[in-house]
Parts: structure tokens; C-alpha cells; sequence
């Protein structure tokens, strides 16, 4: 659990770094975000995908990607000290957050 949160808060300041459009200050901060995406994605996203499934199916799954920079806004607007510049933001925040996190839990979950 403590290695989990650890990665992703690590995760979520890395993107952050790469990214101009996304702020995070003070560093700490990342450690509430990691907190407050992970109850999003498991309180909110599941009811918000279930209410958005037609137009997944629709669009072939590119929806999803719309719901998680939703997520991500959302989250920017509850956590401060965590800011996107915007929807486009986010959406690039999403996905980046989505691929570094995949990586760094390959490299570290090698059991």
C-alpha cells in the first residue's frame, strides 16, 4: 500500500516535471493528488463510465481518455497547489501519468 502510494506520488511529480502545463508546488502535494486520483478512479470514475458507456462503445473506447482528464480536472480542482492549464492539459496528463506509471510499475514489480 505504502510502496503503491510512494510510486505514484513519484509518478505524479515526474509527469508534472515533464510537463509545463502542470504545476505541483509544494512537492508534497503530489502525495495528496496520488491520494485523491485514487479515490476518484475508485468512487466516481466507475459511476461516470457506467453512465458514459454508449458513447465508449460509440467511439470505440476513445471516450475513456475524455473521462480521465475529467478526473484529472476534477482532481485539480479539489487538491490545491495541483493546477492544469486546461482540458487539453490534462488529457496529455492523463495519458503521460497512464504510461510512466506503467513503466515504473514494471520496473519495481519484478516479484
Amino acid at each position: 500500500m505504502i510502496k503503491k502510494l510512494i510510486i505514484q506520488s513519484v509518478t505524479v511529480l515526474v509527469v508534472a516535471w515533464i510537463m509545463p502545463s502542470v504545476t505541483i508546488n509544494p512537492w508534497y502535494v503530489a502525495v495528496i493528488v496520488a491520494v485523491v486520483l485514487g479515490l476518484i478512479n475508485t468512487f466516481i470514475r466507475p459511476l461516470v463510465k457506467l453512465i458514459a458507456l454508449p458513447i465508449t462503445v460509440l467511439t470505440l473506447g476513445l471516450f475513456s481518455l475524455v473521462i480521465n482528464a475529467a478526473m484529472v480536472l476534477l482532481c485539480a480542482k479539489i487538491v490545491p497547489g495541483f493546477e492544469t492549464s486546461g482540458f487539453l492539459s490534462a488529457l496529455i496528463f492523463s495519458i503521460t501519468l497512464s504510461i510512466v506509471s506503467w513503466a515504473i510499475n514494471t520496473v519495481f514489480n519484478r516479484d
